[in-house]
């Protein structure tokens, strides 16, 4: 290619550029230019990491827009996010390129989609990862996709490794679709978060003779900054009483789904327009909280991870309620802010129980060997396609780890999923623990570097681009270490007890169990469909995983814990939440039963006497333990073989007969729900009226 040519198409790259962001005074960086050249004129595969806003969205829109001007096919994006995508489409529908999405929230369009893409009418079609392998889709859409697109581009590509903080078994499948496109087809990956292991992992994956773009990690906008307050309720009331004082809108992130609805519930009351969102959060619903946020509706949304914001997010700060778990991770985050902005406040509010929730989600990690072999063997024994479903009754795992373990199977080649479910393939598969030991080593050395991170008096930026192995990283001169950000840390006495009274203030929901798990016919179990004698609407003192009762509430249930009487904060809770619940009852219980435990048998025995008194009730018997060899937690991963377990370990003991009035069972912890289930539905066939569940603890 001559320098006039190549010069000439840069000058088509920047026209393109100004349709893109709106602005007659744009030029292309120097390496967005290397990547586009390298995509359009070399059909070469490039890997760019760069910083958020940087425009690594820029380089394939206009690469799309030249090519598609050259006659080629469509562009192909593999993108991880819902929101990331609906801002993609808005950001190309600009530049006057045609977009449209295939995810699982409009499977209705996919018929239409794939009609215009036939005819040439669509430039941009993007498309989750999960998608990869959705049976219809991998069989019917995929390989003419592959055939005829003209550009492929992996968003996000740090989800493709192992190392990556944000890894995604759907995104191991990319290096499989890379190997088989047809020659001459370019492939663009993009990440903002990847250090020099996931880099190199990454390149390797896209095959050889790859481009690698890496810029500088530096965010000028932000300012960092760490506030550690000892308490949950002061940094309650520090929000309530500062956010008002942080400039623009932005995000509050929250590491629970609790603690979403917690905060922004206390924010709402002192006088803040803030919404909770997280993964549970509906499609339509997010949408609208989205644009609410955009808009300047809403001063922030309270989050969990789940949200991500993309091409046009601009957000005045981001704070952490409580520490990601990575600086990686961290580094994300915080890049939602300060895009587009003037400086943006970076706020982390470290918390004591980060570790704890930590410590679960690293419980979360690839399952052990056994359980890969169960479920193996019953694919192979069973010999038709199995769903999901049928496999819970032979593995015990929940649904999620399940299926992300079949993920990674059927990436493996040890199972393939179609119509019906999964099947074995019957190829060799090795365990890989020294691989999984490996990653989960690296995940603990990404905590420690967290807390180092709080506990840093040095830049913190330079800190999180060290992190990335970011070579050009120098002190800011931004964060608070620098000197260029001072937070108050002071709050008022009136907030700190308003905040400290939502807090203490007991009482969530346990919502009962309606459906019997599908297929407990295979595991010997005739219960199916909806539960006919189920327990009402019952209450906990709090979730193990608020900032409330949440610390009193794990401290009593750490395994090291001794067992022994309800404490007396503890006690009071109960009784409030009793006073709370008692106007909702269908009719004044006539007595209470509880559930055993051989771990904490002095603990639930002293709630039940304890409530039994104060009610004036008499004990009217107990969900009792006939078989100890049955662990507690057997089956907790899963429903179906959660209710097995229960059955084979429990029995109603009863001490008099049950005369047809409410009945309240106590129960110290409640995990799944499905020991409150059976033992109501016991009772109820003893012959109770409607059984309330009240318990100390409820998980997650």
């Amino acid at each position: 290619m001559t320098a006039t040519q190549s010069a000439g198409t840069r000058d088509d790259a920047e026209r393109h550029l100004r349709a893109l962001v709106g602005r007659d005074d744009v030029r292309l960086h120097d390496d967005q230019w290397a990547a586009i050249e390298a995509l359009v004129v070399e059909q070469s595969r490039v890997l760019v990491v760069q910083k958020t806003g940087w425009g690594k969205s820029a380089v394939y829109f206009v690469a799309t827009a030249l090519m598609r001007g050259l006659g080629a096919g469509p562009t192909v994006i593999i993108s991880p996010l819902l929101a990331l995508m609906r801002n993609q489409i808005e950001a190309a529908e600009r530049a006057g390129i045609r977009a449209a999405t295939i995810n699982s929230t409009n499977i209705e369009d996919w018929s239409a989609i794939r009609t215009r893409v036939d005819a040439g009418e669509i430039d941009v079609l993007l498309v989750s990862p999960e998608r990869l392998n959705n049976p219809t889709f991998r069989d019917e859409v995929l390989p003419q996709l592959t055939e005829t697109a003209g550009l492929l581009v992996v968003d996000e590509a740090h989800c493709i490794s192992d190392w990556g903080h944000d890894f995604r078994p759907d995104y191991r499948r990319i290096r499989q679709m890379i190997a088989t496109l047809p020659p001459g087809i370019p492939v663009l990956a993009t990440t903002a978060t990847a250090n020099a292991r996931v880099t190199d992992d990454v390149a390797e994956q896209l095959g050889a003779d790859v481009l690698v773009l890496r810029g500088s990690l530096d965010r000028e906008s932000l300012h960092l900054g760490v506030l550690q307050l000892a308490r949950p309720e002061h940094r309650l009331a520090w929000l309530g009483e500062h956010l008002g004082e942080l400039d623009g809108c932005g995000i509050i992130y929250t590491l629970t789904v609790a603690a979403t609805q917690e905060v922004a519930e206390h924010l709402r009351a002192r006088g803040h327009a803030v919404a909770a969102y997280s993964g549970q959060t509906e499609a339509t619903e997010r949408l609208a909280l989205e644009q609410d946020l955009l808009s300047g509706r809403l001063k922030a949304l309270v989050a969990t991870s789940a949200l991500g914001m993309g091409f046009d997010a601009r957000l005045g700060f981001v704070v952490n309620l409580g520490a990601p778990s990575s600086p990686v991770a961290y580094y994300q985050q915080v890049g939602r802010a300060g895009r587009g902005t003037g400086p943006a406040k970076v706020i982390l509010m470290p918390a004591q129980e980060d570790r704890d929730i930590w410590r679960y989600f690293a419980s979360l990690a690839f399952p052990p060997e056994q359980h890969v072999r169960t479920t193996l063997r019953a694919l192979a024994e069973n010999g038709a396609p199995m769903s999901t479903a049928a496999l819970e009754t032979h593995v015990d795992l929940s649904r999620t780890r399940l299926e992300t373990m079949l993920k990674v199977l059927d990436v493996d080649g040890a199972v393939d999923r179609v119509r019906g479910g999964w099947t074995a393939t019957g190829q060799e598969w090795v365990y890989d623990q020294e691989r999984y030991d490996r990653v989960a080593a690296a995940r603990r050395d990404e905590q420690a570097a967290m807390l180092a991170y709080v506990a840093s008096d040095g830049c913190r930026m330079r800190f999180l681009r060290e992190q990335l192995d970011d070579p050009g990283a120098t002190d800011c001169g931004r964060c608070d270490n620098c000197g260029g950000l001072t937070l108050p840390g002071e709050v008022s006495d009136t907030a700190v007890a308003e905040a400290g009274e939502r807090l203490r203030r007991p009482g969530v929901t346990l919502a009962p169990r309606k459906m019997w798990p599908t297929a407990l016919a295979t595991l010997g179990i005739d219960l199916k469909g909806k539960i006919t004698e189920a327990a009402e609407e019952g209450r906990a003192v709090g979730r193990l995983t608020d900032l409330g009762h949440g610390q009193a509430l794990r401290e009593l249930f750490r395994p090291e814990t001794p067992d022994g009487p309800v404490p007396r904060p503890l006690v009071d809770a109960v009784l409030e939440v009793l006073g709370d619940w008692h106007p909702h009852w269908p009719d004044r219980p006539t007595g209470v039963a509880y559930v055993e435990s051989l771990r904490r048998s002095q603990l639930t025995r002293d709630l039940a006497e304890g409530i039994a008194r104060y009610l004036k009730l008499p004990i009217v018997g107990r969900w009792h333990i006939i078989d100890p060899d049955v662990p507690p937690s057997q089956g907790a991963a899963n429903s179906a073989q959660r209710v097995r377990a229960v059955a084979r370990r429990f029995d109603l003991d009863l001490d008099q007969p049950l005369d047809g009035g409410p009945v309240l069972l106590v129960d110290d912890l409640v995990a799944t729900g499905w020991t409150l289930t059976l033992a109501a539905r016991a009772l109820r066939n003893a012959g109770s009226g409607p059984v309330l569940p009240l318990a100390l603890a409820m998980g997650g």
